[in-house]
């Protein structure tokens, strides 16, 4: 069944009740309206959601492309016809962490969260159980999940996701639903609380680990470049975080099992190890 038609089998006409007919689509037989139009406004409708959540996102159509497993003028041709399967239309409200029925309200976007304040992440690191169940929700970890692995009582784990929820960043809904309100491009505040306890705490223990399994990578250049070219490679940074990312919410739908915690540090600025500079003339 295609998008098209199930937008024209569900909205019912500004008219009133009409007298119907069988369309048939992909060789499902669906009640449409008789009103073109109808169906029309109505994917219409769903198409400009989608576009506006990329754009809101910062998701480009290779980003898509790349989590749906197609090719990119496919994507652009689908959000262009609509002629798409109700299958395509569910894994693309999954790569962008919404439902349906948000996606047509219109609802998400301006109200997701971008950042905390630095209260908030105050509060977080000063909480090493509320932080790590914040990494988990974010990491799409569901409350069974997060019961089976860690050292919480259900009361206990309870109680952190109402902190959560009450800071916006899940909604909650005991016993155990809860959902992201964040927004895709949702970060720490620069040279905020999160920030400084990831330099401090977080990056030396990282680096001081050895990069000697099969999966591991650990590159570190340094050269002299001009000024276009290391444009050039912090765009080419952007576009790689943007792929992690991508790839994160794909796989996201997979098991727990099947999934590994890893982090990625990816960083290029003018910079002279001190040491240097102290003998420079």
């Amino acid at each position: 069944m295609s998008l098209r038609s199930v937008v024209a089998q569900d909205k019912p006409s500004l008219r009133g009740p009409q007298p119907a007919f069988d369309t048939v689509s992909n060789g499902d037989t669906v009640r449409a309206s008789r009103h073109p139009w109808v169906a029309m406004s109505g994917s219409k409708l769903i198409l400009g959601a989608i576009r506006e959540q990329l754009r809101l996102q910062g998701v480009t159509y290779r980003d898509l492309a790349m989590a749906l497993g197609v090719s990119e003028p496919t994507v652009k041709r689908d959000l262009s016809r609509g002629n798409f399967s109700l299958d395509r239309l569910d894994r693309i409200c999954e790569v962008l962490g919404i439902g349906l029925d948000d996606l047509v309200r219109g609802e998400q976007g301006s109200g997701l969260l971008k950042e905390l304040d630095d209260r908030q992440e105050a509060e977080l690191i000063a909480d090493t159980p509320l932080l790590l169940v914040t990494y988990l929700v974010l990491n799409d970890w569901k409350f069974d999940e997060i019961l089976a692995a860690f050292r919480f009582d259900e009361n206990a784990l309870v109680s952190l996701l109402l902190r959560l929820d009450a800071m916006k960043l899940i909604d909650y809904r005991p016993p155990d639903r809860m959902r992201k309100l964040t927004a895709r491009n949702f970060s720490w505040r620069k040279d905020g609380p999160v920030h400084r306890y990831f330099i401090s705490r977080i990056l030396p223990e990282f680096f001081a680990a050895p990069f000697d399994r099969p999966v591991d990578g650990f590159h570190f250049m340094a050269g002299m470049l001009s000024h276009g070219s290391m444009r050039y490679m912090a765009g080419e940074l952007q576009r790689l975080a943007r792929e992690f990312d991508v790839l994160a919410r794909k796989d996201a739908t997979l098991p727990l099992d099947a999934r590994d915690g890893c982090s990625a540090v990816m960083a290029i600025r003018h910079w002279e190890y001190s040491e240097f500079t102290r003998i420079r003339r």
